[in-house]
């Protein structure tokens, strides 16, 4: 009988962002580090789009107890999703990322993370964001340095935050990761928001809290000072959004990997330095987080294959040399309308079937 784990890591390779195969198997015992046999097997029958456990246990032919019992215990272990409804509550499948890995902010361990990072760098750091439908897009960290243009909502950090009425805030499962194995950055820790019907499986799960908009908005004012890449979901009704650095975070460390991270990402905006007001200061070489910026003849010079459009060295240029411009209408990216369609249309790229069992 074929390894139930192997069967997992097909099954989750199904799903959207994938979870793809390594010669020495680190992806087989991260997930053996994860899930029981018997929560490896259960996964395997579990659908995308959430059911009740009565409709789970009609569809398996199982105890109607024992299988409401199961499920929450592998949601309370960030297994899988678990939605609620009044007193009612149903399950589904989820990606590894966005969905798994994250929900193991407060499990991990320096071991997972030694073995998460094995797997990053050999095989799924190189995949996540190669795509042409990205998992998380990159948005200016303020509305302010694009002025100059109409902002769509989905593109607004504050109009994002403005459109939610229940919002948590939980630890950044990268740096988490990296700080794990002795890497990474200082950068604060709470700055990850989580929207609507996620951020109460975030709080029910102990991995986040509740804050209101304006503490929101104080994060973010934070993030933006200390140099984080606002990286919300890749949907115009946004379910969450990062806030990002390029040492610790797996989708700018990805994007670093790919030939082109500006065309991956699928931003909007680019940055543009104007040289005869350039003071050749260096403050945006420190502050972009993709490698973007060099100088040339003491001048910033950017690098528009690897400028993701973040703004973070708009807002810090003391002479106003740097911009942030939008690129034409014909190359504009209008993300898809919601994360299902997200993951659909990942899955098809990749050639998948994410509704296959």
């Amino acid at each position: 009988m074929e390894d139930v784990y192997v069967r997992l890591r097909e099954r989750l390779d199904n799903l959207s962002t994938g979870y793809p195969t390594t010669k020495s198997g680190i992806e087989l015992k991260i997930l053996r580090r994860l899930f029981t046999e018997k929560e490896a097997g259960f996964f395997l029958n579990l659908q995308p789009l959430p059911e009740t456990p009565e409709q789970i246990a009609t569809r398996l032919n199982l105890d109607v107890k024992e299988t409401a019992e199961l499920l929450e215990n592998m949601a309370k272990k960030g297994l899988l999703f678990r939605l609620r409804k009044g007193e009612s509550a149903s399950y589904s499948a989820i990606a590894f990322l966005v969905g798994i890995l994250e929900h193991q902010v407060n499990r991990l361990d320096p071991q997972l993370a030694r073995d998460m990072e094995e797997y990053f760098e050999t095989s799924f750091g190189k995949t996540i964001q190669s795509y042409k439908t990205p998992v998380m897009r990159t948005i200016p960290v303020k509305r302010e340095i694009a002025v100059s243009w109409p902002i769509a909502p989905y593109e607004d950090v504050l109009e994002i935050v403005k459109n939610q009425k229940t919002i948590a805030v939980a630890p950044c499962i990268c740096r988490t990761w990296m700080k794990s194995v002795d890497k990474g950055c200082d950068k604060p820790m709470e700055v990850c928001f989580i929207f609507g019907s996620y951020a109460h499986y975030y709080v029910e799960n102990n991995m986040g809290r509740y804050i209101t908009q304006e503490e929101t908005f104080d994060i973010l004012r934070r993030n933006e000072e200390v140099g984080l890449v606002m990286q919300p979901f890749n949907s115009q009704k946004v379910g969450g959004m990062c806030s990002c650095c390029g040492d610790c975070c797996g989708m700018l460390r990805s994007l670093k990997k790919q030939p082109n991270p500006a065309a991956a990402v699928q931003s909007n905006y680019f940055a543009e330095v104007d040289a005869e007001t350039c003071a050749g200061c260096e403050t945006c070489i420190e502050r972009c987080q993709m490698e973007a910026i060099r100088m040339k003849d003491d001048k910033a010079v950017i690098d528009m294959e690897r400028c993701i459009g973040c703004g973070l060295c708009v807002t810090t240029c003391s002479t106003g040399a740097l911009r942030l411009v939008k690129k034409p209408e014909d190359q504009q990216y209008l993300p898809p309308q919601s994360g299902v369609e997200t993951y659909m249309r990942i899955a098809i790229e990749r050639g998948k079937n994410p509704m296959a069992s």
